[in-house]
This record gives structure tokens, sequence and C-alpha cells, in this order.
């Protein structure tokens, strides 16, 4: 990956807060603070009710989670958090090598799995992976959007797209630009 790219992906991530929950301190300030370089904010919990109690105030973006953990482990943490959120991304990083755990963790929804020891490179591809994500999410809600128009208004936007050989949003789109400018 170039510098360019690197400082583009960035900009993107500096956009989003994060949640880092990781029951092992030392792996906990790593993730942490590896991820304050790329996040606006970076929230950090060492267990699963923690990280419950802080996601109720602070709703983060992503929620990088362990899978074993003391008391809930992350699996329940992330089923728990898809209740609240469905669209939540959550990305499981852990050492375990445990199958059952890893399809339940799959079953859960969880978004990707990244094998611990991590090292830059995967904190890279996995960042880009999740940018992705969030830009194909943004490009869905973007084509769902609807708006309802007086039957007069529909048909000057509907005469002016056909004029200009573009679509009906793209002329709705034109017209708030200009409004709020």
């Amino acid at each position: 990956m170039s510098n360019t790219d690197l400082v583009q992906l960035t900009q993107q991530t500096k956009k989003l807060s994060a949640m880092v929950v990781e029951d092992e301190k030392i792996v906990n300030e790593l993730l942490s603070s590896t991820f304050k370089n790329f996040f606006l904010n970076v929230e950090s919990c060492f267990n699963g009710q923690e990280a419950l109690d802080a996601y109720a105030k602070s709703a983060p973006d992503i929620v990088f989670v362990d899978i074993i953990m003391e008391g809930m482990d992350g699996i329940e943490l992330s089923r728990k958090l898809r209740k609240i959120n469905p669209n939540q991304i959550i990305i499981v990083i852990s050492a375990s090598n445990d199958i059952e755990k890893i399809s339940e963790s799959i079953e859960v929804g969880v978004n990707s799995f990244v094998q611990k020891p991590i090292d830059t490179k995967k904190i890279i591809e996995l960042l880009t992976g999740v940018i992705a994500m969030i830009n194909k999410k943004k490009k869905i809600e973007t084509k769902t959007f609807s708006i309802s128009l007086p039957l007069d208004l529909y048909e000057v936007v509907n005469e002016n797209a056909k004029a200009e050989s573009i679509s009906k949003n793209a002329v709705i789109i034109r017209a708030l630009r200009s409004f709020y400018d």
C-alpha cells in the first residue's frame, strides 16, 4: 500500500469511532493505541458487560472484540450488540483457533475475523475492508432514497430530468444543494 493510499484510508477512518473489547491489559492497550492513529475516538473496555454499558452511551461505528473473555465472552457480546443494532460492524480479533467458536461467531454475524497476533499489514487490510463495508452500505442506503413530491412539482422534475438526460433524483439533489448553499 502506498503512502497516498494510507493517507486516504486514514482520512476515511478518522471520521469514525471504535471500541476495543479485550480482557488482556497489554493487548488492549496495544490495540487501542494503534487504532487511535486511525480513528477519531477509541474506547477501551476489558469485558463484555463493561462494553455493553459503554456501547449504550457511545454507540461506536466499529467494535473490535476478543472471543475468549471472563464472564460474557465475545460471542455473547456480539449477539447482544446485534440485538441492539443489527447493522453494527463487529470484528473479532482473537488468538482462538477453536473451530466451534469461530463458527459460532460467524453464525452471530460478525463482519470479519482476524487471527492474533495482528501486525500493521493486517490492520491496514482490515481497515480497508471496513471502509469498503461502510461505503457499500452507504451506496445501498443512497439507492433506497426516496422523496414524495406534489404532482405539479413531480412533472417539472420529470421534464427537467428528461431534458438533461439525468435522473430525477439528480434534479432534486441539485435543487436541494442550491437551496441550502
